[in-house]
């Protein structure tokens, strides 16, 4: 096929294959698409005439791709990156007039702690926008991203799709979270002995600390295991449970008062908060005016130095 035949080719069809590549499910890739069920199938039919190919073969409540349909991908999903990209870099953003929807993905501890910041600062210049925040850990991150759920994310990330782009906000410690009133730090032999709070979205007993304690040959006793970050000031009040969180976070739950925060009595090792973001949207206007904010009020220059 030649640039002239692809007069004959529908750009809005290969966004359907694309979609129905993440989804697996007609259902689905008409929801995201905003479409009916009948419009998807209808397309669906058109791009198996189209590649000559079955394409997509039900197993179950799943639709899985051909080996087909995997090299269609492979090459189609960067080039309609790009496609993106080029439309992108003709259109303007005015932050106070723009009423774009940005699409944000952030793990617990920056949805409660760095988001309100961010939030009065993108309020101020660009009122007419829409957040729309889903939340994300390492875990589902890589997902929310190469299906375009979201343009951007912000937490701790591993594996990324190949397509995205990443860069570290902030180096950050963790701190011991204290409702007491017993005077002076906790010693390691205190610290172990109290009985600790964890925030673990997947509802884990142990953390990275837990690690850097078994070095030592020493252990701790978790008690209390929450999914977020809200309200963990209120069940620490009264007790003797502290918990171990990052130092931004600790900043943000202190200032609520009720809470004193210092060092851990061992030393932990830091870890890096990352902003990651889809490489189709990397030139969009709109997408690096956010990123610039983000960076602004999200990231810790003192720790990029």
């Amino acid at each position: 096929m030649n640039r002239n035949d692809l007069r004959r080719v529908d750009l809005n069809l290969l966004i359907v294959f694309e979609t129905l590549m993440h989804e697996r499910s007609v259902t689905r890739a008409a929801e995201k698409l905003f479409l009916g069920q009948p419009a998807i199938s209808a397309a669906l039919a058109r791009l198996r005439s189209l590649f000559d190919d079955p394409l997509f073969v039900r197993t179950g409540r799943s639709m899985e791709p051909t080996a087909r349909a995997g090299e269609i991908f492979a090459l189609l999903s960067p080039a309609l990156d790009s496609i993106s990209t080029a439309v992108s870099r003709a259109t303007d953003f005015d932050p106070a007039t723009s009423k774009t929807v940005f699409r944000i993905g952030l793990s617990d501890d920056v949805e409660f702690a760095l988001l309100p910041p961010l939030l009065r600062r993108l309020r101020g210049e660009a009122p007419g926008v829409v957040l729309v925040i889903r939340r994300a850990n390492y875990l589902l991150m890589p997902g929310l991203l190469a299906s375009g759920e979201i343009s951007v994310g912000v937490g701790y990330t591993e594996e990324l799709p190949a397509n995205a782009k990443r860069k570290v906000l902030r180096r950050s410690k963790p701190k011991l979270l204290r409702a007491d009133s017993v005077p002076g730090s906790l010693s390691l032999d205190d610290y172990c002995s109290r009985p600790h709070a964890l925030v673990s979205f997947a509802g884990d007993l142990s953390g990275f600390i837990d690690e850097t304690l078994e070095k030592l040959g020493r252990k701790r006793s978790v008690v209390l295991a929450v999914p977020q970050f809200n309200g963990l000031g209120t069940l620490l009040a009264g007790t003797d449970i502290v918990a171990t969180v990052p130092d931004y976070t600790a900043a943000a739950l202190t200032a609520a008062g009720g809470l004193r925060s210092e060092d851990l009595p061992v030393d932990a090792q830091t870890f890096e908060l990352h902003m990651a973001w889809r490489g189709a949207q990397d030139n969009d206007p709109a997408e690096r005016w956010l990123r610039s904010r983000i960076q602004m009020f999200c990231g810790d220059p003192d720790s990029l130095a």
